[in-house]
């Protein structure tokens, strides 16, 4: 059985192919008016490539703590730059926000990205005190998800952690076996289950797993599979889709934001 069809979002979500150049305009919109406030530091290196980089905005006044936001794009496209718009709620409730890129499939494996996303998070958290609150979508739900497993990240930062998001997660990536994608995933049975947050124990950092209403039927399944593996907390958002669940990260007053961030 393939499972290209179930894992496509873009085909089942009204207007899925224009959401990139929006995210696109309106981050940049965004990042541009934090770097004239002079809120921004752009392109900060955690490692030895160029997509190994992350952005960190930060609030008025002394941050609170830091949320890191994960982009999706199932670890083969995208990068830090669609997003930064989606840093307004943490920013306007007192946090700073560091957004990473990583490198992609099929260049580095899944396991490696993991090992990136840690390197990003301790290197962010380094430059900002307090409590740090995890939120990522998509192929980002498993790499905020794979934060909170012992000895991804540093001890020292692992116990600042607050909160995990993962946000319409990939939370099983044995079903990736079937998709045609996993000839760039480079995935077999036991690197799959390695990389898999469902099969794991739950962290003992508080864990909110988010999805939409109106997601493909394989995100709803993945989003419980986690949640009811972890015991999480388990959020479903009514007439929410796919790409526009995480519109709420950019609401100070959102209900997600208040579960993030407190």
């Amino acid at each position: 059985m393939n499972l290209d069809d179930a894992y496509a979002n873009v085909p089942y979500i009204p207007g899925g192919a224009d959401y990139p150049a929006r995210w696109s305009a309106e981050a940049q919109a965004f990042r541009d008016a934090r770097v004239a406030e002079g809120r921004a530091e752009l392109g900060i290196s955690y490692g030895p490539s160029e997509r190994q980089a992350f952005d960190l905005f930060h609030p008025e006044g002394t941050a609170k703590g830091l949320m890191v936001f994960v982009h999706g794009g199932y670890w083969l496209r995208f990068d830090r730059s669609l997003w930064s718009h989606l840093a307004a709620g943490a920013l306007a409730r007192g946090w700073a926000v560091a957004m990473p890129s990583y490198d992609l499939c099929p260049e580095v494996r899944i396991a490696d990205i993991t090992m990136q996303i840690a390197r990003a998070v301790t290197a962010a958290a380094a430059r900002v005190d307090g409590p740090i609150a995890l939120a990522g979508h998509s192929a980002g739900g498993h790499l905020v998800a794979r934060m909170g497993m012992t000895g991804v990240l540093p001890d020292d930062v692992a116990a600042r952690l607050s909160h995990v998001m993962p946000i319409s997660p990939v939370s099983d990536l044995r079903p990736l076996l079937e998709t045609s994608m996993n000839a760039d995933f480079r995935l077999d049975l036991a690197a799959a289950e390695a990389e898999s947050p469902a099969l794991m124990a739950p962290p003992s950092v508080p864990v909110t797993v988010w999805v939409g209403a109106d997601e493909r039927p394989v995100f709803l399944d993945q989003a419980q599979w986690l949640a009811e593996a972890w015991g999480a907390t388990h959020h479903v958002a009514k007439d929410r889709h796919h790409f526009d669940i995480i519109e709420a990260l950019s609401d100070p007053d959102s209900a997600m934001m208040d579960q993030l961030l407190g």
